[in-house]
């Protein structure tokens, strides 16, 4: 039997798993970390793009380009009320794509 990975994308944190055969094995991210927080961020100077923990750590000197709670807009059209109320609580730009989908943007 092949090799199963599952990904479980979370609003707070996210996991990636593996099933071999008939066990599941977690793995683990560069922190030994079971569970990765679903944060990603651009720092302003830089082309780096930091995942997890070192993107979390510099949120409050780059919040602007610092994205979490993203997997509420996944499907979302720019206009719901939901995405609205979004758009006053976060501090990165929710904007309307040509086709009508909220999407987020960076470094902008």
């Amino acid at each position: 039997m092949s090799k199963i990975i599952g990904i479980d994308l979370g609003t707070t944190n996210s996991c990636v798993a593996i099933m071999d055969g008939g066990s599941v094995k977690i793995i683990e991210n560069s922190e030994g970390d079971r569970t990765t927080p679903s944060i990603i961020a651009y720092p302003k100077d830089s082309e780096e793009v930091l995942v997890g923990q070192p993107a979390k750590r510099q949120a409050v000197t780059n919040p602007e380009n610092t994205l979490y709670a993203i997997k509420r807009l996944i499907g979302r059209r720019f206009d719901e009320d939901a995405v609205q109320k979004d758009i006053n609580l976060v501090p990165y730009k929710i904007v309307k794509a040509d086709n009508g989908d909220a999407w987020v943007e960076v470094k902008g």
